[in-house]
Order: C-alpha cells, then structure tokens, then sequence
C-alpha cells in the first residue's frame, strides 16, 4: 500500500473507532472524530498532513 491508501486507512478506522466509543462509552468520543476531520479539511488547503509526515518518517512508500 501507498502512502495515500494508509492515511485513509488510518483515517477511516479512526473515525470508527471513535462513533463505536461514542456510542458504547461516552459521547465525547466524538471530539476526536471532529479532530480527525479537522485535519483533514486543513490538509485539503495547506497541502501538509502531519499523518503523512509520520508515515514517511516510518518508511512508507509515496507511490
């Protein structure tokens, strides 16, 4: 998988991770799903995501 496929990835199972916890533990799980859209958003317009950044630091390859 390219780095591209391991931030959505990430992003997906962080979301969901977050609406199971929302739901079976406490609603303020959600901030974190909030969080992870946020950075998505801000990514889209600064072309700069800091889980891309610790992708490449661990040895992901870009294509």
């Amino acid at each position: 998988m390219n780095i591209n496929q391991w931030l959505r990835l990430i992003a997906g199972l962080i979301i969901l991770i977050s609406i199971s916890l929302a739901a079976f533990v406490n609603p303020a799980w959600l901030w974190l799903t909030a969080f992870v859209a946020l950075n998505l958003i801000q990514s889209a317009f600064s072309k700069w995501c800091p889980m891309i950044s610790i992708l490449r630091k661990l040895g992901v390859k870009e294509n």
